[in-house]
């Protein structure tokens, strides 16, 4: 990593498939991380936190070391569903759509797939929605 916010290779290279395969999504760096984005709307955001840094982030995710964090959207009716399993997940209070989950070597990154492909789908116009197969 070479500045505040910076993403291990590893992640991005697991990311950028799942975000990048989606109708017309594209990536670009965000005010701190990496972001996908659909249009103008963002779907996903990675960054690693560092709690002396990014301190709004690292108490949402109630971190008191760094970690990095995906930021992604969320169905209302699926965010109790995603609390009720605790960590990784967590709830900033900044929208009422956006989830977080903290990755490392634990993360199911077949279960960030789902996530990500519902997320671009809340964001998404309904014509390239439609598109995406969706899971389950």
């Amino acid at each position: 990593m070479t500045a505040p916010g910076d993403v291990e290779p590893e992640i991005l290279d697991r990311l950028r498939p799942i975000c990048c395969g989606l109708p017309e999504a594209y990536e670009e760096p965000a005010w701190v991380g990496t972001r996908w984005r659909i249009r103008k709307r963002t779907f996903a955001h990675v960054l690693t936190v560092d709690p002396d840094r990014q301190a709004v982030h690292a108490r949402a995710a109630a971190l008191d070391r760094p970690a990095c964090l995906l930021v992604f959207r969320a169905p209302l009716d699926e965010i109790a569903g995603l609390l009720s399993v605790g960590p990784p997940f967590y709830k900033p209070d900044w929208s009422p759509t956006v989830m977080g989950m903290v990755l490392g070597a634990e993360t199911d990154w077949d279960e960030v797939g789902e996530l990500l492909t519902e997320s671009y789908c809340v964001q998404a116009p309904k014509r390239l929605a439609a598109r995406v197969d969706r899971p389950g």
